[in-house]
């Protein structure tokens, strides 16, 4: 339930399908004669859309997410590699009789990094299916598995687990099959703005894990003045932005994450 109730508030509350609403409904509102009410919309959604799309403005709730954990000092080899799924699409790949990768794709290669840097290391891959309905045998371990053998790494070497759909359970089910003892040093691959609630559900069932940012979309809080080089840059930045911010706060309200904003 958990599940289904966090993908319908994601899109409900995604800032560019907010700022085309109100737009369509200063429009609904214009040509049922009330003028007023819908210029103001239409001009508060041309405005915001202008501000985030466009603007420096868009950088600045993703770059607080990013610089939140910074890239670790690894003095010592680590017990293993857990990899959180999420750069392959389960749906594309099979459709495209190949393995899609997104934005993401850095999790997969920077894990394929620290497999070779660290021979003795354990590889863990944590995902199954962020989409309604059974996966069937594309889950996104399944999958980044595929991918990492093509890369180079045995396959014997490579451990997962596929049930988890959520960050939470991401943490839950990593904990029940890796099972880690005191002293072990594991560290934790995911995007640099998904690594504050990532962390923060980590520690909430005992697993203290070493933050391994990936995935970085901006400069950080000491060079805001970059502009989107498109609209749909600028608002794709806040939408993720915002999914994570609202997903930080879903998390620790219901119990799922140890503090409201995790922190080194």
């Amino acid at each position: 339930m958990f599940f289904v109730i966090s993908k319908l508030v994601g899109f409900a509350t995604t800032p560019s399908t907010a700022l085309f609403i109100v737009g369509l409904v200063g429009v609904m509102l214009l040509i049922f004669r009330r003028r007023r009410a819908g210029m103001t919309l239409c001009v508060l959604s041309i405005l915001l859309t202008f501000a985030f799309g466009l603007t420096p403005l868009a950088n600045v709730p993703q770059a607080i997410l990013e610089d939140r954990f910074p890239q670790p000092v690894i003095n010592e080899p680590p017990t293993g590699v857990i990899m959180l799924g999420g750069p392959v699409d389960v749906d594309l790949s099979p459709a495209r009789n190949t393995i899609a990768i997104n934005s993401g794709a850095e999790r997969v290669t920077e894990t394929a990094v620290l497999a070779v840097r660290y021979p003795q290391a354990r590889i863990f891959l944590s995902g199954g299916s962020g989409h309604f309905g059974d996966p069937g045998l594309n889950t996104e371990s399944a999958l980044t598995k595929k991918l990492l053998v093509e890369l180079g790494l045995s396959a014997e070497r490579i451990e997962m687990e596929e049930k988890s759909r959520t960050t939470a359970e991401n943490a839950r089910y990593s904990l029940e099959a890796l099972k880690p003892k005191p002293g072990e040093r594991w560290l934790l691959v995911t995007s640099a703005s998904h690594m504050p609630r990532a962390v923060g559900t980590f520690r909430a069932v005992g697993f203290d894990v070493i933050p391994y940012p990936v995935d970085y979309q901006t400069y950080g809080l000491s060079q805001l003045a970059v502009f989107p080089e498109s609209v749909a840059e600028g608002l794709g930045l806040v939408d993720n932005a915002a999914h994570e911010w609202i997903g930080l706060v879903g998390y620790w309200l219901t119990g799922k994450s140890n503090a409201l904003f995790p922190a080194p």
